[in-house]
C-alpha cells in the first residue's frame, strides 16, 4: 500500500512541475537543440511504450502480468519512459533558462526519480530476476545512472 501511494504522490510531484512549464508555455521553443532533444525524447518515449505494451498504463506504480521486459530500450534503461519525459524537459530549460523553471525540472526529476524507487521496489517483490536486470541495466543514463 505504502507502495502505491509513494508512487502517487511522486507523480504528482512531477506533474505540479510539468504543469507549470505548460502553463507558462515554456514547452515549445524554436531552439534546435532543445527541438532535437524533445524529438529524441518523443521517439524513445514511443519505442518504450511498443515495446513494453499498453499492459500498463497506471498513475499508481503497479506491476502486470507477464514477464519482465528487458529488451528494446530496456536493454539500455530500466526507465526509458521517464527518461524521455526527463530529457524532454530538460530541453525546455535549455530553451528558457529561467530560475522558476529550473524549480519546476526539479519537481519533475524529483518525483519521477521517487516513483522510480517505489517502482522498483514492487518489481523486486513480483519478479525475481529484477534484482540481477537491475545491477546490469541504469535507470536514466545507459552506462551511467
Amino acid at each position: 500500500m505504502i507502495i502505491k501511494y509513494g508512487s502517487l504522490i511522486a507523480f504528482g510531484i512531477a506533474l505540479i512541475g510539468m504543469v507549470f512549464l505548460i502553463f507558462h508555455k515554456n514547452i515549445i521553443t524554436e531552439n534546435p537543440i532543445a527541438i532535437f532533444i524533445q524529438i529524441c525524447s518523443l521517439g524513445l518515449m514511443i519505442w518504450a511504450r511498443i515495446v513494453f505494451g499498453f499492459r500498463s498504463f497506471h498513475a499508481a506504480a503497479n506491476t502486470t502480468k507477464g514477464k519482465l521486459v528487458t529488451n528494446g530500450p530496456y536493454r539500455y534503461f530500466r526507465h526509458p519512459i521517464y527518461a524521455a519525459v526527463i530529457f524532454f524537459f530538460c530541453a525546455c530549460i535549455i530553451a528558457y533558462p529561467f530560475f522558476e523553471n529550473f524549480i519546476a525540472l526539479f519537481l519533475i526529476i524529483g518525483g519521477l526519480f521517487g516513483r522510480m524507487l517505489f517502482e522498483e521496489k514492487s518489481l523486486l517483490i513480483t519478479y525475481e530476476d529484477y534484482a540481477t536486470y537491475s545491477k546490469k541495466t541504469k535507470r536514466i543514463i545507459p552506462f551511467l545512472f
